[in-house]
């Protein structure tokens, strides 16, 4: 979106000859001419010294905030807006620290901090009018000096730097925007966009050059980040001691002091060599930076042919396999003990869980390493595929390498980018316990049957536990190995209990139910109540619950299954058990009976054994 004022005229003609900024008829003669018109010159004058005061007006026409407006609201009509799938980005304007060289026929001042500020509120908040949900880029500077000074001031501190409090201008730019909103409510810069190119000599826009040369582009993508590198380059001399570019922690510094939430751009950038080996690694390498560095958005200028090794260095990423697979999309830790032998990438893929890995060989030889893993459990192989200056006209997919949750061993080729592609061993099939019924009420001395199931194992089997204990306890109740649970005589307090069933295969996975335990509301004879065996002459103890009201007992016992009852104890018993001296007789068919009586000798109920029992 053009922010500095004009565009060029509606009416310009499509062929020669064009319109033309300096025409030597109008301006008089220059130091050269276009070959396909000798009426347009370079507007420097034949004394050479730049032409002034020409009229923008000769190619131009000036715009503002309602062209923009204009312009963006003919996409949305063509395109859909930004949020349904129309044009999304939109750069606010290009190199703006530039334009009194790069367009001084109608720029010819320098730009200031406060010129270009001015410019952003009103053509960023034109495109957000246009379309809300557009993202805007700015402020698109185009390298090194700019970042700290205006046009005004050059590549040093200057009387516009100064002027505002000696704060760099992208620090400073940073803090317009957010004043901006906050006075505002609205959001006009979502992108702080720097251009970069690395200014070492013969890398960036340039073939691959002699050794020296390749090794300087490969080593120079460390300016992306690395704050011991100092820049080889003149950035180094603007300061002593060097400088250490570290391009996006400084960049992501700037935000979170200045105007935090704001995302990353490099809209340009360009490391050379892309016709070659040499600039397809160090592209790699950049891609795989960008990644781990947590840049949001960037742009190669002047991209490879389909046929350049650079070109294999995005596929690697992109699209590895020809089949459209891809390089992970959440980045993973990777370190490497010789980032400028071996560098490496790493990133998981939402899609289906694979854990991409890639490794740069920057040397001209052959190297082995190991890929030591964490945290991730692989399956036993895992793909590869190698792109290399031995094989430059496509990706080989070689052969499988042996991986273990520990890591892998593998060779790496001269000058090669290797990709292994590792899918996670599947999981064992989670295991779930299911308790039934999930809760029972009960009254005191009864007992209730649990039942569970087991899946996702082949061992069904469970642990029964009584408020975390196992097998429970005559407090709280106890609970059988086959879930039988039998709540004690008293009805506890609390009052409610928890039956847990733990998993044999998976003590981690469990299923518990409620049990409320009421105090007892009738008689009940707990022991002996059918199918024990009892010693003739012997003792046994006979127990009971009783409700409260219930403030003592006769006992009496059968042999003949209740045909005739004959008392155990003469006198009424207190308590819920007593210990009985046991007949000498010999019987299958006995029962026991208890009789209660409240505390005013009137009778309050009767229990016997459920079934017979033996005395033999």
């Amino acid at each position: 979106m053009p922010l500095i004022g004009w565009t060029p005229s509606g009416n310009s003609p499509r062929n020669h000859p064009y319109d033309c900024g300096y025409k030597v008829s109008k301006y008089g003669a220059q130091q050269s001419t276009d070959p396909w018109d000798n009426d347009c010159g370079n507007g420097v004058g034949a004394s050479g010294g730049n032409i002034t005061g020409n009229a923008p007006a000769d190619t131009s026409e000036a715009v503002g905030s309602p062209f923009v407006m204009d312009w963006v609201s003919h996409l949305t009509a063509k395109y859909g807006f930004a949020s349904s799938g129309g044009v999304t980005y939109y750069d606010l304007d290009n190199e703006p620290m530039l334009w009194d060289s790069t367009h001084r026929d109608v720029h010819p001042r320098a730009t200031t901090y406060d010129e270009l500020r001015d410019l952003t509120f009103s053509i960023a908040q034109a495109v957000k009018t246009a379309d809300p949900a557009a993202q805007t880029l700015g402020p698109v500077l185009w390298g090194w000096c700019a970042y700290f000074y205006s046009a005004l001031d050059g590549c040093s501190a200057g009387t516009d730097y100064s002027s505002h409090l000696n704060t760099a201008f992208v620090p400073w730019y940073l803090q317009q925007m957010n004043s901006y909103e906050q006075e505002h409510g609205v959001r006009i810069l979502d992108y702080l966009d720097l251009h970069y190119y690395p200014q070492a000599g013969g890398v960036a826009l340039s073939p691959a050059g002699d050794a020296a040369t390749q090794a300087l582009r490969l080593r120079s993508t460390r300016s992306l980040w690395d704050p011991s590198y100092m820049d080889e380059s003149w950035i180094s001399s603007t300061q002593p001691g060097g400088v250490a570019v570290s391009l996006i922690p400084r960049m992501k510094d700037w935000v979170d002091a200045n105007y935090p939430g704001t995302k990353l751009a490099v809209s340009e950038y360009n490391w050379g060599a892309l016709d070659n080996i040499n600039g397809a690694l160090a592209q790699a390498d950049v891609l795989g930076i960008f990644g781990r560095e947590g840049l949001d958005l960037a742009t190669l200028w002047a991209p490879p042919n389909a046929t350049d090794p650079g070109a294999f260095a995005f596929r690697m990423y992109r699209n590895y396999d020809g089949a459209g697979a891809g390089f992970g999309d959440v980045s993973t830790l990777a370190t490497s003990t010789g980032q400028d032998s071996l560098s490496i990438y790493a990133a998981q893929r939402s899609a289906d869980n694979a854990l991409t890995i890639m490794v740069i060989n920057k040397t001209a030889g052959a190297l082995s390493s190991t890929v030591a893993l964490s945290g991730f459990n692989p399956e036993p192989s895992a793909a590869v595929y190698q792109y290399s200056a031995a094989q430059p006209g496509a990706i080989q997919h070689a052969a499988d390498v042996a991986v273990t949750a520990a890591g892998l061993s593998a060779d790496f080729p001269a000058n090669s980018i290797t990709l292994f592609v590792l899918m996670p061993a599947a999981l064992p099939p989670s295991v779930t316990v299911f308790i039934s019924p999930a809760s029972a009420t009960m009254q005191a001395g009864r007992t209730q049957q649990f039942t569970s199931s087991v899946s996702g194992a082949s061992d069904t089997s469970v642990a029964w536990q009584v408020n975390g204990v196992s097998g429970g306890n005559a407090t709280i109740g106890t609970v059988s190995a086959a879930g039988l649970y039998a709540a004690p005589v008293v009805a506890p307090n609390p009052a409610v209990v928890t039956v847990t069933c733990v998993s044999n295969a998976d003590a981690t996975k469990s299923a518990s139910a409620t049990v409320t335990v009421t105090p007892a509301t009738s008689i009940r004879v707990l022991e002996p109540n059918g199918g024990e065996i009892l010693n003739k002459g012997g003792t046994y103890t006979i127990s009971w619950t009783a409700p409260a009201a219930a403030a003592s007992f006769r006992l009496q016992y059968s042999t003949n299954d209740g045909k005739s009852w004959a008392a155990i104890a003469p006198i009424k018993e207190t308590g819920e058990s007593f210990l009985w001296k046991v007949p000498k007789v010999t019987s299958s068919k006995c029962l026991v009976k208890v009789i209660g009586y409240n505390a005013k000798g009137h009778l309050e109920g009767t229990a016997q054994s459920a079934s017979p029992f033996t005395i033999h």
